[in-house]
């Protein structure tokens, strides 16, 4: 079967055709700029890169030219639509109402409108992009992958925020947590790799990026994870805060004169590394800084990996104990010396580190630890848009 596995923002589309019996990707590309003036790549298996700027008014236009693109003649890897069997769309809040991958019905797809107010940039999109499939493609199948259904697993106490008990049964004010398909295909292909028994096993993720979360994996289901009600709680990321003192929003209203908005505004794309750096965002850029002397950027570095090293100390108490840490998305599974950064705080629990193989290790499944290690530790690439085909598939 071929799965087109979609993932819509709120101006770009990140697009995958996959053959679910052999998972190879067939094609891969990103639309960019919808609703602005657009611009379109397309990757075919073996094939050469495409790139082309095109006029893209709306999500409706964009996939029509992923359609396009797949049955060209030429470079297409479809002889026609009949070929894609199902779609898989990345949905980013499904609230309490979904957990778990569903097929895409009218109902659902209210369901996924009244969850907005928890996800106000992003489900939007996805509703745009899944009503733009179902326009051109009415009569394939459907499913909706939600990023934070993994997270439902979690019990009370690592959900619950300590707020008047009214706000959780009125508004369902809670941690959600994100990343969710990722963290449960990492944990997965973790414990395989290190010989596991997934359904027996204490792991801990690390979803290392310009977003980043760390989640704990206990018996193969979430049990606590870093980012809350929304992506701005727990680690130090690229613009966000992070885990911040609430009455810090009070206080900058008045001291700035800024509505709450704006501050929220400040908290998620002027802060985190950009904001304490004042550099960038991008990791390379920071390490390059903090090389040539520059000390907010050293700084930054060092907020990112005590905080990381702080969340994994936490989770290793929280399932008392660890089997196996994995490292992975950009950062996580590229970066030697961000993860040894990292790691140089767990030795107390027995992490032994194989310098060499964390430094070679960069895009590919790796294991960086000493065999005399107490914790195993693995760099592990994700595969969110596999996991997306392999939900979709479950449910056909």
């Amino acid at each position: 079967m071929n799965i087109l596995v979609i993932n819509c923002g709120s101006s770009s589309l990140k697009y995958q055709v996959i053959d679910s019996e052999t998972e190879l990707v067939k094609a891969k590309g990103l639309c960019e700029r919808i609703g602005i003036d657009g611009h379109f790549s397309y990757k075919p298996e073996g094939g050469i890169k495409e790139e082309a700027d095109a006029p893209m008014p709306s999500h409706t236009e964009a996939v029509q030219m992923v359609l396009d693109a797949l049955t060209n003649a030429k470079t297409g890897v479809l002889k026609s639509l009949d070929e894609i069997d199902a779609i898989g769309h990345r949905v980013v809040h499904g609230g309490e109402k979904f957990t778990g991958s569903v097929l895409i019905t009218d109902e659902v797809i209210r369901g996924i409108e009244e969850e907005s107010d928890l996800a106000p940039l992003h489900n939007p999109a996805n509703i745009i992009g899944i009503n733009a499939c179902r326009q051109l493609m009415p009569n394939v199948p459907m499913v909706a992958v939600f990023d934070t259904a993994f997270h439902q697993s979690m019990p009370k106490k690592a959900y619950t925020y300590a707020l008047p008990y009214e706000y959780y049964e009125k508004y369902k004010v809670r941690r959600y947590g994100f990343h969710g398909t990722s963290h449960s295909f990492v944990s997965r292909h973790g414990a395989e790799l290190a010989h596991l028994d997934y359904g027996n096993s204490k792991i801990i993720v690390c979803h290392l990026g310009n977003g980043a979360s760390v989640t704990a994996v206990k018996n193969g289901e979430s049990i606590d994870t870093s980012m809350g009600l929304t992506p701005l709680e727990g680690l130090v990321m690229g613009t966000r805060t992070g885990d911040i003192d609430a009455s810090v929003v009070e206080y900058l209203c008045k001291k700035e004169g800024l509505t709450v908005e704006e501050v929220l505004n400040i908290f998620n794309k002027k802060s985190g590394l950009a904001g304490v750096s004042g550099v960038s965002s991008d990791f390379r850029d920071l390490f390059s800084a903090s090389e040539e002397g520059d000390e907010r950027a050293g700084l930054a570095l060092d907020m990112f990996f005590y905080r990381t090293a702080k969340y994994i100390g936490a989770y290793a108490a929280a399932m008392n104990g660890v089997d196996l840490i994995c490292f992975t998305a950009g950062l996580g599974e590229n970066s030697g010396p961000a993860r040894a950064r990292i790691l140089d705080y767990l030795t107390f629990m027995g992490v032994k580190v194989d310098q060499e193989a964390n430094m070679a290790a960069s895009g590919v499944d790796a294991r960086i630890s000493a065999d005399d290690s107490r914790v195993m530790v693995y760099a592990v690439p994700t595969n969110e848009e596999l996991a997306i085909a392999r939900e979709t598939i479950a449910l056909l």
